[in-house]
């Protein structure tokens, strides 16, 4: 099939494109001119105070000048865009970060060779060695690979889809894609054959690359039904059989070396920065995955405004160092991993294959990275690893750690209530700081770790706060697929537990329809707000409404501060048959916290009569498959030893086997009970299932998201148990007390 080269006409003048304001939605004080302050790293994050990184200008919407070209029609072709070859008008501002000149992936790439051409681009581990590439070497590298997908076939506007664990091979198909005028599509290791299936012939994928003959097979069940397949890549270990257009890396980046430049200067001439260039795919949870369509603008302005926000440095100043680890098909990996790096020159180092099996705790502590992303499992691990340890230690090292923790959480909270402006640190925090948080920091490999972060899905309290007590804040941010990644992010001197922090500089959010409390849909404006939905006209207009205002589906507040805080999501409502709305996440976070031994709560009730709820306990995982086993963690058994129990398997726990890990969890859910701010908010029952959530189980996504559509059918039979026509708490003849 052939595809007629998508030639852009050409654009106008940048536009200054304000946010309509609407009189439904309140809008809240969020364009920001963010100056960057540069600081270089010591050797140490414990040995030096962190920086601050002030807005110098916060002016209100309400302020700003109104182009008359506003408010935008609904459905203006040059405002979203559902189709591959389409153009948008990018949301310029006037001044500040959103008034930067807009720039295609080629050009952004340039101009970090020219940079910071002889700084190490990324490393990966060669047996016990690292290597590693420039950025010199980089840009040639991708630039040959874009050659090679040309030589193969690659028409302008259609996919390569990339389906493998983070490397620089990853990199480069991702790039050299762009380059070459097509779309990078990832595609999540955890994909059946048929998800990989629908994703390849969704984006007209006329290349695939895949790691391993695993991935491999996965494609050759499905590549009959591919009609725009022409040529598939395998980029780890040699080919079990030689197959007609089956390439291995080298011998494809060979076929790139022996093209002329030419044809490829001519695309890279061509491309405009509001063309897509990269689609993110969405779960598909309730239903079949979107192709989010990201442009060149999306990815190379989030990457600046993000970068200048958290204030990185600069490679020339002080090099910035990333682990990549989290699949790099989800728009977070990315943005942190390829984008923000490449625009301060910073180094990757890739992870092994079972990083989140255990290997990652190896890799940071040999990589010592600056900065690290970690979705909430993985910071729940640390902290379940290093409780397993401390439970081990002598008495006078546990009354040590106990009394440093004492003082670091309340200094860092003293801190965090200041705003980051503590003059002088504590005589008893910095004799902590010396015999145990340093030490701590070493051991997990962030003692040069300025900025922690976590994202992607709810994390409790707890995990934080343990975090925070051992000097080590973890950061929230908050953004989307459809935001490019991030849309509001904590910093060290603007962080609120449990708060996702404040928006990104040039960016806007607004409350919609707020209730009494302040909780409404949150919504998104900014040049990181995505195209449109490859291919669905319809679901690009539910999520942008006519005014151009991105609709996330969460439910949110700010507190008087303009700190953003996360309250639910509005599919996952719950809607008791009483008409009660509850978000389930908060009192999921409040069992998990009142009854450690828990590793996942699902709450239940729509339209229901009352709430009930799925636990599972923390157990082993196996190292190769990364399913739960049967065996509890070292802290669960230490957990049910003081409940009196000597269980020692999920299994003997599972469905109330065990009399008093039962009454304890029931203790535990009382206790939570007692916090509701009505009967209707109560959990009445609950289960311990046989095993735990995971991705390979389907429960969890590929960054431990919850699936709450997968689950309900998995256990539809314990659910409906729960609601069996049988004396109930909402019964006359079983009451609740009253509050």
């Amino acid at each position: 099939m052939q595809l007629t080269v998508c030639e852009p006409t050409s654009m106008s003048a940048a536009l200054v494109m304000d946010p309509p304001l609407g009189d439904a939605c309140r809008t809240e004080d969020s364009m920001q001119d963010v100056k960057m302050e540069s600081a270089a790293h010591e050797d140490s994050a414990c040995e030096r105070e962190e920086g601050t990184c002030q807005p110098n200008m916060h002016t209100t919407p309400d302020s700003l000048p109104r182009p008359v070209s506003l408010p935008v029609s609904f459905g203006a072709p040059d405002l979203w865009t559902a189709q591959r070859d389409g153009q948008v008008r990018l949301r310029m501002g006037e001044s500040g970060v959103a008034a930067e000149p807009p720039a295609t992936v080629n050009q952004v790439f340039a101009s970090a060779v020219e940079r910071f051409g002889s700084c190490t681009a990324f490393g990966w581990k060669d047996g016990e060695a690292w290597k590693v590439m420039n950025y010199r070497e980089y840009y040639q590298q991708c630039r040959t690979a874009a050659k090679g997908f040309l030589k193969l076939g690659l028409e302008r506007c259609h996919g390569v889809g990339i389906l493998g664990f983070n490397s620089p091979e990853w990199f480069m198909a991702d790039i050299g894609a762009i380059l070459a005028g097509g779309f990078a599509v990832g595609i999540y290791t955890t994909n059946s054959p048929e998800a990989c299936q629908y994703v390849a012939e969704n984006c007209q994928a006329n290349v695939l690359v895949v790691e391993n003959n695993k991935q491999l097979q996965k494609i050759l069940q499905v590549h009959d039904q591919l009609p725009h397949l022409k040529a598939i890549i395998q980029y780890k270990d040699a080919l079990k059989d030689k197959l007609p257009n089956l390439y291995t890396w080298e011998e494809f980046m060979q076929l790139g070396r022996e093209e002329p430049d030419t044809q490829l200067d001519e695309i890279l001439a061509s491309q405009k920065p509001n063309q897509c260039c990269t689609l993110i795919y969405t779960s598909g949870t309730t239903g079949h995955p979107k192709g989010v369509m990201l442009s060149h603008d999306n990815l190379t302005w989030t990457a600046l405004s993000t970068g200048r926000t958290v204030c990185l440095t600069d490679a020339d100043q002080s090099q910035e160092i990333v682990v990549s680890y989290l699949p790099l098909s989800h728009v977070a990996a990315q943005m942190v991993d390829i984008w923000i790096t490449m625009r301060v020159g910073g180094a990757t180092y890739f992870a092994q294959p079972d990083a989140l099996k255990g290997s990652l705790a190896n890799t940071l502590r040999e990589v010592r990275p600056t900065a690290f992303m970690g979705v909430p499992r993985v910071w729940e691990k640390m902290q379940e690893k290093m409780k397993a340890i401390g439970a081990k230690s002598s008495t006078v090292r546990r009354r040590v750690a106990s009394w440093a923790k004492d003082v670091g959480l309340q200094t860092n909270m003293m801190k965090m209530e200041s705003n980051g402006a503590l003059p002088r640190k504590p005589l008893n925090y910095r004799l902590a700081k010396r015999l145990v948080f340093q030490k701590v920091r070493k051991a997990l490999g962030l003692d040069r770790c300025t900025r922690c972060y976590t994202g992607a899905a709810p994390i409790t309290r707890d995990t934080l706060e343990f975090f925070l007590s051992l000097d080590i804040p973890v950061y929230e941010l908050y953004g989307m697929s459809e935001s490019t990644g991030p849309h509001t992010i904590s910093l060290s001197d603007a962080f609120r537990l449990t708060s996702c922090g404040k928006v990104i500089g040039g960016c806007q959010t607004k409350i919609c329809n707020p209730d009494a409390e302040g909780n409404g849909e949150i919504c998104f404006w900014g040049r990181h707000v995505f195209m449109g939905y490859l291919n669905m006209p319809d679901k690009t207009e539910e999520a942008l409404d006519k005014d151009g205002w991105l609709h996330s589906g969460d439910l949110g507040k700010h507190d008087e501060q303009d700190f953003l805080f996360i309250t639910g999501r509005i599919k996952e409502l719950i809607i008791t048959a009483g008409g009660e709305n509850i978000p389930p996440v908060p009192i999921e976070d409040a069992v998990k916290e009142a009854i450690p031994l828990i590793s996942n709560a699902m709450l239940i009730g729509d339209k229901r009569k009352f709430l009930s709820m799925l636990l599972t306990v923390k157990c082993h995982i196996d190292g190769e498959t990364g399913a739960p086993e049967d065996e509890l963690t070292p802290e669960a058994v230490e957990i049910c030893r003081k409940m009196g129990s000597n269980v020692t398997r999920v299994s003997d726990i599972a469905g109330g086997r065990d009399r008093l890990v039962t009454a304890a969890i029931q203790e535990g859910i009382n206790r939570v009970n007692e916090q509701a701010t009505s009967n209707a908010q109560r959990i009445q029952k609950w289960i311990v299932l046989e095993k735990d959530f995971s991705i390979t189980g389907g429960e969890l996504g590929p960054t431990m998201k919850l699936k709450r559509p997968v689950v309900m059918k998995m256990y539809k039979e314990q659910i409906e148990n729960f609601y069996k026509e049988v004396a109930t708490p909402s019964t006359p003849d079983n009451p609740l007390p009253s509050k």
